[in-house]
């Protein structure tokens, strides 16, 4: 058992062999109803929901601010933008802290499913079938032994910040 145990350590360390793309990891969560993958040196941080405080005069999918540990955290929902069914939020739902240079992002999530190993080499693109707005949030998508994932592309959803009324933009 300790052979095999040390052997496997040996493998991780060593890297996929020559020639192969590195597996990357990925947090899964649910959003709509839809499974979407998460790269995990994107995700500082998995809590429960906490309390929301709306913010008028922002889009939809600005789900508003909430004190997450001390600070105030800007809080997505990207169902809207994902032309996904709004699900109300149950006892599963949980807050994905996003970290990207330095600023933090909560993502509200239905669930959080677990993490997969993302193959580079898998990645295709969205389905066509989706709107332009859906597919710019996209970094492609794999077929796992779960059915379909897709990538959420986390500098696009960084970007969103972008499209907010410039009055409400202060950082």
């Amino acid at each position: 058992m300790t052979q095999e145990l040390v052997g496997a350590l040996d493998a991780a360390l060593d890297g996929p062999a020559s020639g192969a793309a590195a597996a990357e990891g990925a947090v899964v969560v649910r959003l709509g109803g839809t499974r979407y993958g998460i790269p995990m040196e994107s995700v500082a941080e998995v809590g429960r929901m906490p309390r929301l405080t709306r913010v008028p005069g922002v889009p939809d999918w600005m789900a508003g601010v909430a004190n997450f540990r001390g600070r105030i955290l800007p809080v997505v929902d990207l169902r809207p933008l994902l032309d996904a069914a709004q699900v109300s939020p149950g006892t599963a739902a949980r807050l994905l802290v996003l970290s990207k240079d330095g600023t933090g992002l909560g993502l509200l999530t239905e669930g959080v499913e677990g993490t997969a190993e993302i193959d580079p080499d898998s990645i295709v693109p969205p389905p066509g079938t989706l709107s332009a707005e859906a597919t710019a949030l996209l970094a492609g998508q794999i077929t796992d032994r779960r059915g379909p994932l897709a990538l959420l592309d986390v500098t696009a959803v960084f970007r969103l910040r972008d499209r907010l009324p410039r009055a409400r933009r202060t950082a």
